[in-house]
């Protein structure tokens, strides 16, 4: 962890010296349906990616139990819809405003009732189409002022780039960052208080929310799936809060601080009175930085997370793990510590070459079309510490990508990338190519 960051904070400080600034830097996605009401008092927008991948590697369920197996298996390949999203939001006047975001993620999700006459004319349900369709955010707001506002509902957690940052347009890769999606909710959302605002070069927000559910916690996942609830409801007999600070004093750059804290052992249902959910507090602590700047012809990003799982070797005793029947997962340790870092860089080619014809150039300024020359390098772990010297090595991931992200109009993107994961020496690596467009705009 440390050899990762130090290269990460290099880069950083060395970019910072040889770059000008010279554009405003992004502002936060947890804002994005009031942002871009404009004054209207109704904005209805969305975004949405499709994306294709081709695997050079094993899809087997056994290529890392047994890799040697599986070193010469032939490649594969898939189309998604990772996210379908429709933004509405409503400004009732005096301060009081709604946001609400539904999103489709793989295609969404669907049940039917089908009439079998191979057997005898029965009816019978069956999945049509896997996914989710999930409300992503669903808030009624109080803005007392741009220093003060208050939020309660359903809202995104800001922690790390990717939670704060998630719509297609702000990553390069044609997947999200796949270090952050790996160890923490991506997005997270949850249904909590917020409080935030921004007073000069900084913005601040504070959220109270539901906790985690340990239930849910895994090997390869971390925390990943800790938000997530098979019931009508959001259990909420633990609780937690989360923190984030963006600063602006740069032009063009913006750094951000992010963390979170809560308790996720006994946040289920039914709530053990004994054992292991009455002992045990399952503490979760994570701390984020990150960065984004915009500049001379540059975007750059960056993050690097770290968190930490108290009572880590007793989540395999908790009482919803130990029952086969429940919806929970039973048999995998997890992780007292796991980490993510990653930086990329795009630059805009378009914009660098001066012996363009005028015709042409003018038509690409007048359209703002971009092509982006990207690269990304990251180094995850959601298993960075043995539990009960259990281990599970291949969860100790490097991964690279570079490729291209070409922008027709402000709004869309055309991606293509190489990927390659690097797994330890015993695993066998996991080459890839993806291609995926994206949109994201506001229509009203």
């Amino acid at each position: 962890m440390m050899n990762h960051s130090k290269v990460f904070f290099s880069i950083l400080f060395l970019f910072m010296l040889v770059v000008t600034p010279a554009m405003q830097a992004q502002e936060s996605a947890a804002d994005s349906v009031m942002l871009h009401a404009s004054g209207n008092r109704l904005s209805i927008g969305g975004y949405g990616e499709v994306n294709y991948s081709r695997n050079f590697f094993s899809d087997h369920v056994s290529r890392y139990s047994e890799p040697e197996k599986h070193k010469d298996d032939p490649s594969h390949g898939r189309f998604d819809i990772p996210h379908a999203v429709v933004y509405l939001g409503y400004d009732f006047g005096k301060g009081w405003s709604f946001g609400t975001e539904i999103e489709f993620e793989h295609g969404g999700n669907g049940l039917a009732y089908e009439k079998e006459n191979e057997e005898g004319g029965e009816w019978e349900q069956e999945v049509e189409k896997g996914g989710e369709v999930e409300l992503e955010q669903f808030w009624i707001q109080k803005s007392f002022s741009p220093k003060a506002n208050l939020r309660a509902g359903h809202i995104v957690v800001p922690v790390g780039l990717t939670n704060a940052y998630h719509e297609p347009l702000n990553f390069f890769t044609v997947n999200r960052p796949e270090g952050e999606s790996t160890i923490m909710p991506c997005t997270w959302h949850q249904t909590g208080i917020s409080f935030f605002g921004r007073k000069g070069k900084f913005r601040y927000e504070a959220q109270l929310l539901a906790g985690l559910n340990a239930d849910n916690f895994t090997n390869v996942g971390w925390i990943s799936k800790g938000h997530k609830s098979p019931l009508e409801y959001d259990v909420a007999n633990k609780y937690g809060v989360c923190v984030r600070l963006d600063n602006y004093s740069v032009q063009g750059l913006r750094i951000g601080l992010s963390g979170y804290y809560g308790h996720s052992i006994g946040n289920s249902y039914p709530r053990n009175a004994n054992g292991v959910d009455a002992e045990y507090k399952g503490e979760v602590l994570i701390g984020a930085f990150d960065f984004t700047y915009k500049g001379c012809n540059w975007i750059v990003r960056g993050q690097a997370d770290y968190g930490y799982l108290g009572d880590a070797e007793q989540l395999k005793y908790v009482y919803n793990r130990l029952n086969s029947k429940s919806p929970f997962h039973h048999s995998a340790y997890v992780s007292k510590n796991a980490y993510a870092v990653g930086i990329e860089a795009g630059y805009d080619i378009f914009s660098a070459i001066s012996n363009w014809p005028l015709a042409i150039s003018q038509k690409l300024k007048a359209n703002c079309q971009k092509l982006y020359v990207f690269g990304r390098y990251e180094a995850y772990n959601p298993y960075a510490s043995n539990t009960k010297d259990i281990t599970y090595d291949y969860t100790a991931v490097k991964r690279m990508a570079v490729g291209l992200n070409y922008r027709p109009v402000r709004e869309v993107v055309i991606k293509a990338e190489y990927s390659h994961r690097f797994l330890k020496s015993i695993y066998n690596d996991e080459p890839s190519v993806n291609i995926g467009v994206a949109y994201e705009g506001f229509f009203f």
